[in-house]
């Protein structure tokens, strides 16, 4: 079988752009604080439409967690931009 395109990624510690061109989000790994936290992925900037969205609460003992996305992931057609509350960081992989 062969691969339909190379995945990359993005790691990001506020929100930012994390792919400035159309592209599939394939996963995501969230290290989140101490603190409740959120991310929404938006297709087309900061004032997009939100794709994706999660959120988490408090945790005196924050472990990093990985979301996988089934199929062929969330398609996003003009970009994929990262707005993120309360995190360490965040790694998105697209392709």
């Amino acid at each position: 079988m062969a691969m339909q395109y190379d995945v990359k990624s993005t790691y990001l510690t506020a929100d930012n752009t994390v792919y400035s061109a159309p592209a599939r989000i394939k996963g995501i790994l969230i290290t989140p604080t101490t603190g409740s936290g959120g991310l929404s992925l938006k297709d087309g900037g900061s004032g997009g439409v939100t794709v994706f969205q999660s959120s988490w609460a408090a945790n005196a003992n924050p472990v990093p967690f990985y979301v996988a996305l089934p199929g062929e992931g969330i398609r996003c057609s003009t970009d994929i931009y990262a707005d993120v509350t309360t995190v360490t960081s965040i790694t998105v992989f697209y392709g």
